[in-house]
This record gives C-alpha cells, sequence and structure tokens, in this order.
C-alpha cells in the first residue's frame, strides 16, 4: 500500500540540487487528439465510425477496415494487467533521475492492449486495472494504470504525483485575499494539506471584510501585493519568489456593461490593467524563479493558475470589455503555458461562469458560489488538467462554442 507523503524535510544545500527535465514530447499531430482529452481530465480513443474498431495508438485510418472516419469518444478504462516491468536504467534524462518506475501491459475491455505507468498499489498480473489518461511533465498525453478499487493514499502514489500538481506540502501565493473567492480559495488549500498560504492583499490600509480571519490561520500570511504596481510585484517577488510552489492568479477588475453604454475607457483600462497586464507583471516576476522549482524535491508539484471567464472565448455584451480583458489574458496565458513546459510547471487555464458576487448580481442563477469554484481548482491541481469549465453556464457555453462560434456569437447578443 502507498504509505502517506510525509512532509519534505528542509533542503541540504550540501546535496546536488535536481534540475527541471521533461519526458519526451514528440507527438504525430493525430497523437494530440489523446492529449486535448487529457488536459480536460478525460480519457478517449479513436473509434471507427464504419466497423466500430477502437484504435489505440492514434492513427490516420482504421486498422480494421482503412476507413479515415475516426472519431474520438470517452472510454471507461476498464482492463486487465496482463505483464509488468520495472526500470531501472534509462537513456532519457527525466527517467534516470526518477527511476525505479513501474510500467505494465493492460488489455482494455474495449479492444486495444496499451502499454501504461503502473500504480504502486495495482497487484501483480493478471489483474484487474482502470487506466486513465494523464498529462505528464512534458504536457502530453500519459496512460496510467490505477487499482480497480481506490486504496488508502492513492493520490501519494510515487509516480502518480509526478502527473498531477497535489497542493498537499506545497507553498501557495493567492494573488487576492479580499474577494470571497480569494477567501475561499485560502481555505480550500489549508483543507488540501498546503503548507504555506501567502495571501496577497492591495490597499493593505483598507481592511477587507474577512482578512482578519484569514491572518489567524497558522499556515496563511498576509502580503502587500497590487498587481497593478509593478514595484509591488518585484518586491513580492524578491521576497518569496523562490519559495512560490504554486501561484494563483484570481485578481481582477470587473465592471459591467459594453462599449456604448459607457463613456471614456477608465474603467476598460482598469480591466486591463489588471486582468492583463497584471498577469504580464506577475510572470515576468515570478516565472523565473517558478521554473526552477519544477523537480523539486519528492513532492514536486508546481504549479501556475489563471482565473479567466468563459467569456474569454467569446464576448459577453453586457460584460463586454470585461470580457475582452479575460480574452486578452487567456492569449497571454497560452504564451506563458509555451514558456513554462520546458521546465515542467503546469498552467492551468480556469474558466468559470458567472461567480455569484458584487458584479454578477444582475445575473440569473446559476450561478457559482466562491466556494464550489475553490474546490474545482484543488480538484484539478490534484487530478493534473490543464483547462477547467467549472459551472453548468460553463458547460453550456464551452459545448455552443465548440458546435458553432458564429452562432453563439448571435445567440449572446440578442
Amino acid at each position: 500500500m502507498t504509505a502517506p507523503l510525509e512532509r519534505p524535510r528542509r533542503k541540504n544545500p550540501v546535496l546536488r540540487t535536481r534540475l527541471p527535465t521533461t519526458p519526451p514530447a514528440a507527438r504525430s499531430r493525430v497523437a494530440l487528439g489523446l492529449t486535448a482529452a487529457a488536459a480536460l481530465g478525460r480519457f478517449e480513443l479513436q473509434v471507427c465510425r464504419d466497423c466500430g474498431a477502437v484504435q489505440y495508438p492514434p492513427r490516420e485510418a482504421c486498422h480494421a477496415c482503412l476507413s479515415e472516419r475516426l472519431d474520438w469518444r470517452a472510454q471507461d478504462g476498464a482492463g486487465e494487467l496482463l505483464a509488468e516491468t520495472v526500470l531501472h536504467h534509462g537513456l532519457e534524462l527525466y527517467y534516470r533521475e526518477r527511476v525505479p518506475w513501474r510500467i505494465g501491459t493492460v488489455r482494455l475491455d474495449c479492444g486495444p492492449a496499451v502499454v501504461a505507468h503502473l500504480h504502486g498499489d495495482c497487484p501483480a498480473p493478471p489483474a484487474r486495472v482502470r487506466v486513465r489518461a494523464c498529462l505528464d511533465r512534458a504536457g502530453q498525453a500519459a496512460l496510467f494504470a490505477i487499482p480497480e478499487k481506490d486504496t488508502p493514499s492513492m493520490a501519494d502514489d510515487r509516480q502518480l504525483r509526478e502527473m498531477t500538481c497535489d497542493p498537499q506540502h506545497r507553498k501557495i501565493l493567492v494573488t487576492d485575499g479580499k474577494t470571497a473567492l480569494g477567501q475561499a480559495l485560502v481555505r480550500a488549500f489549508v483543507a488540501a494539506g498546503a503548507e504555506l498560504v501567502w495571501v496577497g492583499h492591495a490597499e493593505p490600509w483598507k481592511r477587507a471584510p474577512g482578512l482578519d480571519a484569514l491572518a489567524a490561520l497558522p499556515q496563511s500570511t498576509l502580503v502587500p501585493l497590487d498587481l497593478t504596481d509593478a514595484r509591488s510585484v518585484e518586491n513580492l517577488a524578491a521576497a518569496i519568489g523562490g519559495k512560490v510552489d504554486i501561484l494563483v492568479n484570481n485578481a481582477e477588475h470587473h465592471r459591467t456593461f459594453g462599449i456604448e453604454a459607457r463613456r471614456g475607457i477608465d474603467a476598460a483600462r482598469a480591466e486591463m490593467d489588471v486582468n492583463y497586464f497584471g498577469l504580464l507583471r506577475l510572470a515576468q516576476a515570478f516565472a523565473p524563479a517558478l521554473r526552477a522549482r519544477g523537480a523539486d524535491g519528492a513532492a514536486s508539484a508546481a504549479a501556475w493558475v489563471n482565473v479567466l471567464s468563459i467569456f474569454a472565448l467569446a464576448n459577453f455584451p453586457p460584460h463586454g470589455t470585461y470580457s475582452a480583458s479575460k480574452a486578452a489574458a487567456h492569449s497571454a496565458a497560452q504564451c506563458l503555458r509555451a514558456e513554462m513546459r520546458g521546465s515542467g510547471v503546469r498552467v492551468v487555464n480556469v474558466f468559470p461562469g458567472p461567480i455569484d458576487d458584487e458584479w454578477n448580481q444582475l445575473l440569473l442563477p446559476p450561478k457559482l458560489a466562491p466556494g464550489g469554484l475553490a474546490n474545482a481548482i484543488v480538484a484539478a491541481l490534484r487530478s493534473g488538467v490543464e483547462d477547467v469549465y467549472p459551472g453548468d453556464v460553463a458547460q453550456d457555453w464551452l459545448a455552443r462554442w465548440r458546435d458553432n462560434p458564429k452562432a453563439l456569437e448571435r445567440e449572446v447578443a440578442g
């Protein structure tokens, strides 16, 4: 059985510091379909539309009838472990640092046989297991076999933690603790076992409700942070930047109305200054040190979380300039993800629907409770996904956007 993860010991400065490396990342374009599903926490394989054969590995034509009509469909991952081995040597730098490494062959109930990483609690073959698609440190899909039934401390498996960003025993920065979401995030991370949570707050002379309660938590520390002030961001990065394992950027400026209904650009400028330029200031100050944390310690789990909005995909005219600022932040986050991938740091983008807060008062339910969104972010880190769409509105918006972006544009404009 997997032993519960112990709190990492203080680093010995005499020992060698392991530098970040990533597994092999080369994939064909068709194979990236497996990665696209894994980024959302789904396990999908190609299924032939003509003969129904399930394909693995991904290919351009059906292996049974040569049809090119292959659709990606969700699979339950149930199967039988046929054989296993343990690697003690490897030519790839990433695995050389992490051997011994257990892998095995699994015959899926849906047909194909796959080679998968093996959880330590999987029994010796023959045995029933479940296969899931995870993202490895290179951001590519990797198949991982876990026991058929959950076991105690299953999430603490050494190999599985290489595929996730569990906040347990990690040091976390939440950029805005004044909002209901920020305070819910701090409580959720403390409940998840975070070692330390820094809580940013701009304008410290204004005592926002709830900040005193956060300051009373043994694991949380209030720190001054104003994303509109480059010096404030740089000063905090100089103080704690080398210690942050997970950064959660939840700070935002949100105002209603679109373009015609408001004179001037002051509100739009303020939205861009926090939602877009604030992200750039954070990235320039914190990303260089965070990249070095990608291989740090037995509990290595380095991540950057951006709380965006489902309105970043398609503009919501009643909140038009806010939507535009989140779209700009989404584009910047994609650039950040590409730059951080080489060091194994996962960039998680969260696209919630309307949150039940001050600026969404006039929107009809359903709306996301701050606590529900915070729990979704913790769950995303634990499962190792890249993109999260919490809430009914976000799921509906995403489905319509994927089906027909132009139709969605017309629907929301009405």
